[in-house]
């Protein structure tokens, strides 16, 4: 099935005000003999979104952001503090609303290969986890040995699908490259056949030539089943190679969200241009471009108003002073004061 047949009008993933705040508190005594209260960090803030069925939605930003709590939340490693998630027309934020069924049709491939995968396991066993832990061989085969010749098969048919060779199951991961060892967590997100794969800056640890055969996987595997992907990554180039739509996030929030065409040709947010104009000018326009000025503030005090306007060269009293909204303006949604006035 090709990725523009399985795209459809129905979004797969509805994501509706979703928070993540955690106690970064020193201990009670602690607390207590410094006089100290309790501290919190809204590591996502109320960040809305959907992905449509077959398509890739990035999040990019700086270090910091939230990208990597959302994904968490996403796939119910983390408990959100408010807001929903939809799946597939499921609450997945519910009591009891990640049966078996629904955590094998989303998986995560995590940014460090050299971490995710178990060192004292081979491959065949890594790769075959899913399968047994979700009982996705054949049942009714009775005999032992059946059943470990079907697993065998099919460990074999999903290292091919990446580009690896039947015979690498008898490896460790210590045998293999940096690609080869994501390739091998590419495989075994693949085992339970999900329909969502969340994917956390998964090319990240990777030299640039590997970076692009890793990719050119995702695209493939995307086109032949249809896969719908949340890509998480810092790497603007990466995001205009893999992505459909872009989500923009500063300190917690979504401040900017487009089609990638738009975003990448029509900035709206001043946070947007800045990591725009970040990017190396390899063809020499000379456009004028503003570097990106100052650092990423305290999350623990995050600035009043818009979070950005420490670093903004648009910001005003009103932007010092009142939180934006995540407004329309044609295919683009931002939050800004200067977009909303015009000013920019």
């Amino acid at each position: 099935m090709s990725a523009l047949a399985s795209v459809s009008f129905e979004p797969l993933v509805e994501v509706e005000g979703l928070a993540k705040t955690f106690d970064v508190s020193l201990p009670w005594l602690n607390r207590v003999v410094d006089r100290k209260p309790r501290q919190f960090v809204h590591a996502v803030d109320d960040v809305s979104f959907t992905i449509q069925r077959g398509t890739t939605l990035a999040l990019v930003g700086e270090s910091g952001c939230g990208k990597s709590t959302v994904a968490r939340l996403l796939v119910g490693l983390y408990a959100p503090t408010r807001g929903r998630i939809v799946f597939g027309g499921v609450d997945a934020t519910a009591v009891d609303a990640r049966p078996r069924v629904m955590r094998r049709r989303m998986q995560m491939i995590f940014q460090d290969p050299y971490a995710s995968l178990n060192p004292r396991w081979k491959v065949r066993d890594i790769v075959a986890e899913p399968l047994r832990e979700h009982g996705l061989t054949e049942q009714g085969r009775t005999s032992g040995a059946d059943r470990e010749a079907l697993l065998e098969a099919q460990v074999g048919e999903l290292l091919g699908s990446v580009g690896l060779a039947a015979a690498d199951a008898d490896k460790f991961p210590h045998q293999f490259s940096g690609g080869q060892r994501q390739r091998i967590a590419i495989a075994r997100a693949l085992a339970t056949e999900p329909e969502f794969l969340v994917c956390d800056e998964p090319t990240s640890a990777l030299d640039v030539s590997v970076q692009a055969q890793v990719l050119n996987i995702m695209k493939d595997l995307q086109t032949k089943q249809g896969l719908t992907y949340l890509f998480i990554s810092h790497n603007l180039a990466v995001v205009r190679h893999v992505s459909d739509r872009v989500g923009v996030m500063y300190l917690g929030r979504v401040v900017e969200i487009a089609d990638k065409a738009a975003l990448f040709s029509r900035p709206h947010h001043p946070y947007t241009r800045m990591l725009l104009d970040a990017i190396p000018d390899i063809h020499m326009s000379g456009r004028a471009r503003t570097p990106v000025q100052g650092e990423v503030p305290n999350p623990l005090h995050p600035p009043s108003g818009c979070t950005f306007h420490p670093r903004c060269p648009h910001a005003n009293e009103r932007c010092r002073v009142e939180r934006p909204q995540l407004l329309s303006f044609g295919s683009t949604r931002a939050a800004c004061h200067a977009v909303e006035e015009g000013r920019i």
